[in-house]
């Protein structure tokens, strides 16, 4: 690897380099790649001020505020913070917005202290771009199969049984459904996006067939890129069958067993009344496809479920029944042409394993 610029992208993801953003934390949060810490040279106060110095008195202007705005001290903690983190990951590789002054300043930086450290060539917008193309054209690097099957079936579980799957509600950090958010918030689209670049990086160096579960274009608020959702949609499906009380345990264990633990160890004493709220609201955000009549009777049944967990259970096959199911049935009837196989999940193991 150049002691100056780096121009393998498929390397950085490959071998998991970690890379130091000196961007500043506004543009951080709307985006960066997997590994990255944001250690800016300027903050966003500081990048706002020089910003408006370029734009009204150019570049030589800009750089003379810039190197004013990060002296002494300020200058100092920052050159600290990445001598830090190096000493903790020698093979660090830093990066901005287009490898331009301020990785380079940064770089120098270091150096005058005798550290080096290779910089991205091209910054963070060469290489997002790479990313994208790798999304774009991911037909000429693997070929996908989905496992479908109703809401509850359980693919998820059995696709964790396979190193070449690839978790979409992973990285989305959300299950799909009306239900599907967790605690922690999803990541940005920009992120989600890149993260799943690198997954399908790292697993089309090993696998020539990748799976995934049936997804629809959106996770939560989260998208599938355009090329790489159409991609997914013309492979083949494989369809796991499980009877409905089955479904119900498995949804009843997720979504309201472990559902309620998590909120209770995040949020303690108030995390049963949160999540509660959280359900609500999302019954909500379906009633009108629900139905009036339906939601009535599962809003009743789910306040009722308050002092005996168990009927939630009556609640989610009413769900199912009326909601889940022909939604699915509907989808699945455009779908029929595209089924390779349907079983339980033994079946279905027995199948992947023998195919792949």
């Amino acid at each position: 690897m150049s002691l100056e610029r780096v121009n393998n992208f498929k390397e950085i993801v490959i071998k998991d380099i970690p890379l130091i953003d000196v961007r500043a934390p506004i543009e951080f949060k709307k985006g960066a790649f997997k590994n990255a810490i944001n250690l800016p040279l300027m903050n966003n106060k500081e990048r706002e001020l020089v910003g408006i110095r370029y734009k009204n008195n150019g570049n030589e202007a800009a750089l003379k505020l810039g190197y004013k705005l990060v002296s002494n001290s300020i200058k100092k903690s920052r050159v600290d913070a990445w001598i830090n983190f190096i000493k903790q990951n020698p093979n660090a590789v830093m990066y901005c917005f287009r490898g331009g002054q301020r990785s380079e300043i940064s770089q120098k930086w270091l150096e005058e202290v005798g550290i080096k450290i290779p910089r991205i060539n091209g910054g963070y917008k060469a290489f997002r771009t790479y990313l994208i193309d790798i999304l774009d054209n991911a037909n000429t690097l693997f070929k996908p199969i989905r496992v479908a099957g109703k809401t509850g079936s359980g693919k998820t579980t059995l696709l964790k049984e396979f190193n070449n799957f690839i978790d979409l509600e992973g990285l989305a950090n959300h299950r799909g459904s009306a239900f599907g958010s967790f605690i922690l918030p999803q990541p940005t689209q920009i992120n989600f996006e890149n993260n799943l670049a690198y997954e399908v990086i790292k697993k089309s160096q090993t696998f020539k067939t990748i799976l995934f579960e049936d997804e629809s274009r959106h996770i939560g608020k989260n998208y599938i890129p355009n090329n790489f959702f159409n991609f997914l949609s013309k492979s083949k499906i494989v369809l796991l069958e499980i009877d409905i009380n089955s479904r119900i345990e498995n949804i009843f264990n997720d979504y309201i067993v472990n559902e309620i633990s998590s909120y209770q160890n995040f949020y303690k004493d108030n995390g049963l009344k949160l999540w509660q709220d959280k359900m609500l609201k999302d019954f909500m955000n379906i009633q009108k496809k629900l139905g009036y009549e339906n939601y009535k009777k599962i809003i009743e049944i789910f306040n009722n479920a308050k002092d005996n967990i168990n009927l939630h259970k009556e609640w989610i096959e009413l769900l199912l029944v009326q909601y889940y199911d022909p939604m699915y049935n509907y989808q699945l009837r455009n779908k029929e042409s595209s089924i390779l196989f349907k079983g339980n999940q033994k079946e279905l193991l027995e199948f992947l394993k023998n195919m792949i």
